[in-house]
């Protein structure tokens, strides 16, 4: 009983330290996209949280390891829905429909307008590597489903590369503008562009 006591503590302390963790996340991917990587401080990020500077430095030992977590987590947030749709079975105009509407949620909903694409060669080497692997990947996916949908007569024929940027760059655009005053919610962008980016695909 003691044994599993001190193991039913053990992962609430890592619940607890997650959570808060995914909340400085938030915070700081906010700042990051306001004002920037080099503009945005440490004791910035802990005045917005309400938290000591010292205890900012428990979860994170600087300000590129804050970057870097906040790229990490998207992007796995995005593979997992990739898998999801990819395991879905569903036509590749539905999947790349709910895929959009996915991505859209991640960084604007999820993350609250993320930095997740800006600052990108602000991390260090190694970390640079690990995320461009994880984005590689999550672009190979997109493509994946787009020549899918090209070899089944669903979308219209050309280059599934040319046709994923301009898809990831559409969506990954709207860091630079939303606003969750907008008169739009990031729920709705996501269904708009899903609508107009799949239609401009189409083969009929």
């Amino acid at each position: 009983m003691e044994k599993l006591n001190k193991r039913s503590k053990a992962i609430r302390r890592r619940e607890r330290i997650e959570r808060t963790r995914l909340e400085i996340l938030r915070c700081a991917a906010e700042a990051f996209g306001r004002n920037g990587f080099a503009a945005t401080t440490m004791d910035e990020i802990a005045r917005r949280l309400g938290m000591a500077k010292g205890n900012l430095y428990y979860y994170f030992k600087s300000k590129e390891e804050i970057l870097y977590f906040c790229q990490d987590y998207s992007l796995d947030l995005l593979l997992a829905r990739l898998d999801e749709v990819r395991r879905s079975g569903v036509p590749a105009d539905e999947q790349l429909r709910q895929l959009i509407r996915e991505h859209v949620g991640v960084i604007l909903d999820e993350l609250k307008a993320s930095a997740m694409h800006t600052d990108f060669q602000m991390l260090s080497r190694r970390r640079l590597a690990r995320v461009i692997r994880k984005r590689d990947q999550y672009e190979r996916g997109v493509r994946e489903i787009i020549r899918e949908g090209m070899e089944r007569g669903i979308f219209r024929k050309g280059d599934p590369k040319l046709f994923g940027f301009a898809i990831l760059g559409a969506i990954n655009w709207t860091v630079r503008w939303f606003s969750p005053q907008g008169p739009l919610s990031a729920r709705e962008i996501g269904d708009a562009f899903a609508d107009y980016l799949v239609r401009g695909l189409r083969a009929d």
